[in-house]
C-alpha cells in the first residue's frame, strides 16, 4: 500500500518536495506514466527507419508532451514521464516543465535500444548517461527505470544489476503476459523487491482462465474496448488490493502524425489503430480512477 512518508532526495541532487499521496475513501492510488519517446523510435518501426536519420525527421514529441501536461493539470494528476536521454538532449524545455508541474522525470535510456540488442557494458553505459542527463536538467533524483519494448527478461538477469549499479531505486521493466515482441508471462503480477536490491514494478495485468491479460495500457487500450481496461483496473483495485500501473506514449495521441513509407502492415495497424479516440479515452481514464506518481505510489517500497 502506498506510503504517506515523504521521498528523502539523493546527496548533489535536489529533493523533490511533492506532496505524499492520500487515498479516497476505499480508492487506491494508481500509477499513471507515460514512455516520451516519438514516433520514429518505435522499436516495431526499426527495421523501416534507419536511427541515422531520426535527426532529420520532423519531432512532434515536444507538442505532444505539452499537451500531456495540460491533459494531466486538467485533471489535477501527477505522473511519472520516462523519458529518453535523446530527446531530453535535443528538449530540454519539455523536461523542465514537467519537472515545473510536479511531475516525476525517470529514464527510459538515451537511445531507444532494446536491453537485448546491448552488451551488459553497452546497456550500463546508456542508461548510466541517461541518468545523468535526465538529472542534469531536471534538477531531481532520477530514481526510476523502464526499458525500451520491455527487453529484460529471462535472458538478461544481468541488466537488473546494472540499474542497480547506475543509481537507479526502481525498474519498471517487465510486462507478465505473452507476447511476440516482448513479455514474461509467469513473472510476479505487483511490484517486488529483486536480488539486485532494485524494487520492479510490472505493467498491470488482470489473471482471467489461468492467463494474465493486459490491463496497463498500451496498444492494447486503443485496440480493446474501453470497459473492458476499466473493468481490469476496478478488478486490480478492488479484487487485488493493488495499484494498478498504466502507461501510453506521446505518439499515441498524434493522429496526424507522419506515416513513414514501408512499414509492414501488423506494424501499421498495432501504432495507428484508434490514435483519434486517445485523448478522450485518457480523459475518461484520469476521471475514472485516482492516479499518481510511480516514486510516490510505490515510495514505501522503495530502497
Amino acid at each position: 500500500m502506498p506510503s504517506q512518508r515523504p521521498l528523502a532526495g539523493a546527496d548533489g541532487i535536489a529533493p523533490d518536495h511533492a506532496a505524499p499521496l492520500a487515498t479516497a475513501a476505499g480508492q487506491l492510488i494508481n500509477a499513471f506514466s507515460i514512455d516520451v519517446e516519438d514516433y520514429f523510435q518505435v522499436s516495431a518501426f526499426a527495421p523501416f527507419i534507419d536511427r541515422a536519420s531520426w535527426d532529420s525527421l520532423p519531432c512532434r514529441v515536444e507538442r505532444n508532451v505539452d499537451r500531456i501536461l495540460q491533459m494531466l493539470s486538467d485533471a489535477d494528476v501527477k505522473a511519472t514521464f520516462f523519458t529518453l536521454g535523446w530527446i531530453a538532449q535535443r528538449y530540454p524545455g519539455v523536461v523542465r516543465r514537467m519537472v515545473e508541474n510536479g511531475h516525476e522525470v525517470a529514464s527510459h535510456g538515451y537511445g531507444h535500444l532494446r536491453a537485448t540488442d546491448q552488451s551488459p557494458a553497452e546497456f550500463l553505459a546508456d542508461i548510466r548517461s541517461a541518468k545523468g542527463l535526465l538529472e542534469d536538467i531536471a534538477g531531481r533524483q532520477v530514481k526510476g527505470y523502464r526499458a525500451p519494448s520491455f527487453s529484460v527478461g529471462k535472458a538478461n538477469p544481468w541488466a537488473f544489476e546494472c540499474m542497480a549499479a547506475a543509481g537507479y531505486l526502481y525498474s519498471s521493466s517487465i510486462y507478465p503476459i505473452r507476447h511476440d515482441h516482448y513479455g514474461v508471462p509467469d513473472a510476479p503480477r505487483f511490484a517486488h523487491r529483486l536480488p539486485a536490491g532494485l524494487l520492479e514494478i510490472p505493467i498491470s495485468t488482470v489473471n482471467v482462465w489461468n492467463a494474465n491479460r493486459p490491463a496497463g495500457g498500451g496498444g492494447y487500450f486503443r485496440l480493446l474496448p474501453y470497459a473492458l481496461s476499466r473493468w481490469s483496473i476496478r478488478r486490480i483495485n478492488a479484487v487485488d488490493r493493488q495499484p494498478a500501473v498504466f502507461y501510453f506514449h506521446p505518439w499515441e495521441i498524434d493522429p496526424g502524425q507522419p506515416r513513414p513509407a514501408g512499414v509492414s502492415a501488423k506494424s501499421r495497424f498495432r501504432h495507428y489503430v484508434n490514435l483519434g479516440r486517445m485523448d478522450g479515452r485518457l480523459r475518461q481514464l484520469l476521471t475514472d480512477f485516482r492516479w499518481g506518481r510511480m516514486d510516490q505510489v510505490f515510495q514505501d517500497d522503495l530502497p
